[in-house]
């Protein structure tokens, strides 16, 4: 019996301490992989609308001078995640001097961009605005869509403040 129990003995043999640390390394990595596989959330569905300036930098033109630089352009730029393919897309261009405006703007476009924007994909567009009126206004683009009849707000937009100031 000395024998048997000398060749099992857990104080002296290392090799039980390692093979039993590897048996919850291989459990604790397998329930770690099930989780992130089966139990992880579908990713968040979504589209964005920003702009940057000419120069692709974050430097708008928040304060202009009429007739001097009240003329600007903005690169405007629709990603889009959401799951599916936006077709007929359309991308509108608004001034408002409202101080608090709601959305979507009940004025026209001042300009207004078609397109077609794949999931997981970007549509860029080179916007030009012109306020030669002093005053505190808002830029808005506003992403629309349509479901082939008529065209719906999306509910995505971006907005850019400028104050014009006389020359």
């Amino acid at each position: 019996m000395k024998t048997l129990r000398r060749n099992i003995d857990i104080k002296d043999n290392k090799n039980v301490y390692a093979i039993a640390v590897a048996i919850a390394l291989i459990l604790a990595s397998a329930l770690l992989v099930t989780y992130y596989v089966a139990l992880r959330p579908a990713p968040d569905r979504y589209a964005t609308v920003y702009y940057l300036s000419s120069n692709r930098t974050t430097d708008y033109p928040e304060f202009v001078v009429t007739n001097m630089n009240s003329t600007f352009s903005l690169y405007v730029t629709v990603e889009n995640n959401l799951g599916y393919t936006l077709t007929n897309a359309t991308l509108q261009v608004k001034v408002t001097g409202e101080s608090n405006p709601s959305f979507p703007l009940n004025t026209s476009a001042t300009q207004t961009f078609n397109g077609t924007v794949k999931d997981g994909a970007s549509w860029e567009n080179l916007a030009t605005v012109s306020l030669n009126t002093p005053g505190q206004y808002f830029v808005v683009f506003e992403l629309w869509t349509s479901d082939g009849s008529s065209l719906q707000f999306s509910g995505y937009y971006a907005t850019l403040s400028v104050l014009v100031a006389a020359a």
